[in-house]
């Protein structure tokens, strides 16, 4: 049965700390659309227009808690079956929603999201035919939707035009891994226009200096890789990831912006 591929993701506030290692979030997968019923005209009547990606982590702050980010490949079996997932996800609880730009060559994922990419590739989903399916998805959901997205897209079609397609969508946030702090200046700026938080990541083998650096500039979350190496699931996180909590909290309240937002830590990375 073809399934679409779910990264675990968990959110944690700057001001979380671990008593026990944290533990990785279970793996989850989606079964063909038939069985992801969910009602459009119930989904449009609980949807409430959603929150930036900013402002729903102040709201979490305010209530205490961490936020549920899952991930999905789009077109994985196919873009009908991710358009019921992203509904059944909005009305189980996600707080934010992370879709994965299906990409011929993800450099920084493992082979669970690398076959989600190459079946969704196969079945012919385009950037275009997932714009089109969120365009009709977005209205219903109460959720903000990030895309994850790898850079060679956005070239290919002018960092202009992709960030005014985006915007156009409903689309809050975006993830580029494979850009560094250095080449983000355009990016950031065309994102800023349009009121797209574009999110950057930094690593357990981030020179410190470096990170202070990306979290200043990341917009939404910072997103912090909880370990070397491609996506894919792992039996500990890295012994330094509470200390790097640490270290980011303490940027948070050095800098004081709210551009620096609670850090996302990638347990399944």
């Amino acid at each position: 049965m073809a399934a679409a591929a779910f990264k675990a993701i968990c959110f944690l506030h700057p001001r979380t700390t671990f008593n026990t290692p944290p533990q990785r979030c279970p793996s989850i997968a989606f079964p063909a659309a038939k069985s992801l019923q969910c009602n459009p005209a119930m989904a449009a009547l609980t949807a409430s227009p959603a929150l930036s990606i900013s402002e729903t982590f102040v709201k979490l702050k305010e209530r205490g808690e961490v936020a549920l980010i899952p991930y999905i490949t789009a077109g994985d079996p196919d873009l009908s079956t991710t358009a019921e997932a992203l509904k059944v996800l909005d009305l189980s609880g996600s707080d934010i929603i992370e879709l994965g730009v299906p990409y011929s060559d993800p450099l920084a994922d493992g082979p669970v999201i690398q076959d989600a990419a190459t079946r969704a590739l196969a079945r012919g989903t385009t950037f275009e035919s997932i714009i089109e399916m969120l365009k009709d998805v977005i209205p219903q959901l109460s959720c903000p939707i990030s895309l994850f997205t790898y850079y060679n897209p956005i070239l290919k079609r002018g960092v202009d035009k992709f960030m005014t397609t985006v915007k156009d969508t409903g689309v809050h946030g975006l993830v580029v891994p494979d850009v560094p702090l250095e080449e983000t200046e355009i990016l950031r700026k065309e994102a800023s226009s349009k009121n797209i938080e574009l999110v950057l990541l930094t690593t357990p083998t981030t020179p410190t200096e470096r990170m202070k650096a990306i979290a200043e500039a990341s917009e939404g979350f910072l997103y912090l890789v909880s370990s070397v190496g491609v996506t894919g699931a792992r039996s500990s996180i890295n012994e330094r990831v509470p200390a790097l909590l640490r270290d980011i909290k303490e940027v948070h309240l050095s800098t004081q912006t709210q551009s620096i937002s609670p850090p996302n830590v990638h347990f399944s990375k």
